[in-house]
């Protein structure tokens, strides 16, 4: 990464992080602390000792996700088919540091990139086996998550549109665009999505997903922000595998690929030089998309 990614983000370092575990978990500040390379935006992550980990939001908006994830993310977890991280601790300010923070058990896996994982079809059922059932919990009490309506994302991706036009067409954009913007609204109750199902938050082992991580974007709303997996994630090919376990009607499919489409268009651009990963994440997501 080319220096920060948010014009307001804080500095988080090793040295910081040194700091408020001692002052705050002494019987684990001993252990070896190491930041871990990541093209998460949101988040610093560091590795503690061989178990643990350490998360630290290092935006404004990204405060509050970890006191959302210590409440939530154990009443998650015995009802996925996937492992998702469990919250050891809360940390509280100080040195400077101005947030909440957490320390988390470490989960073992790589990056889940299309070329680690054995079986593309089989990827695509799991993940979809992973949306089925957080859809399936009670979402009673659950705080709203990323799924809003589309239309709350326009004025970010008209801009975004503007800001590509060297990269793309932008009436070829714009089309699409409205197109998802005209689906139908989601008709049902609010349901449990995660809200960013991109290989960056997906580990694998041993060829096969194992395990979904970074539930700062979880919660209820719209189920079509976790449909979007299928072009943020997915190939044309297993598209419709995932579809087809997962059991999506046409205007929520719809709007996965309208959700997907707004991702890239908003990513591209805005981390091109700061985090090439995700930039590429967003331009194959819009590449996925109107090649559909």
């Amino acid at each position: 990464m080319a220096g920060k990614m948010h014009a307001d983000e804080l500095d988080v370092n090793t040295s910081l992080v040194a700091r408020l575990l001692a002052d705050q978990f002494p019987d684990w500040a001993h252990l070896p602390l190491a930041p871990v390379p990541s093209a998460g935006t949101d988040n610093a992550l560091y590795r503690l000792g061989d178990e643990l980990s350490v998360r630290l939001p290092r935006i404004h908006w990204a405060a509050g996700q970890v006191e959302k994830e210590m409440a939530w993310l154990p009443k998650l977890a015995p009802q996925l088919p996937l492992a998702i991280p469990q919250p050891l601790a809360l940390g509280e300010p100080g040195h400077g540091y101005p947030w909440r923070w957490g320390i988390y058990g470490w989960l073992e896996g790589e990056i889940a990139t299309a070329e680690r994982m054995a079986d593309p079809r089989q990827t695509a059922a799991d993940l979809a086996a992973f949306v089925a059932a957080i859809q399936r919990i009670d979402p009673t009490d659950a705080p709203a998550g990323r799924g809003v309506p589309l239309a709350t994302r326009d004025e970010a991706v008209q801009s975004a549109i503007a800001a590509l036009h060297q990269d793309y067409d932008a009436d070829v954009l714009a089309g699409a665009w409205e197109t998802a913007l005209h689906t139908p609204a989601w008709p049902g109750p609010p349901v449990w999505h995660h809200g960013d199902l991109q290989a960056g938050n997906l580990l694998a082992r041993n060829g096969r997903l194992a395990a979904v991580i970074d539930f700062g974007c979880m919660g209820v709303g719209d189920p079509a922000c976790d449909v979007m997996a299928a072009w943020l994630y997915l190939s044309a090919e297993t598209r419709q595998v995932f579809r087809d376990v997962l059991q999506v009607d046409d205007d929520t499919w719809a709007r996965g690929k309208g959700w997907a489409l707004s991702m890239g268009l908003m990513a591209l651009p805005y981390y091109r030089i700061t985090n090439p990963v995700l930039a590429e994440i967003g331009r194959r997501a819009i590449d996925e998309v109107l090649a559909d």
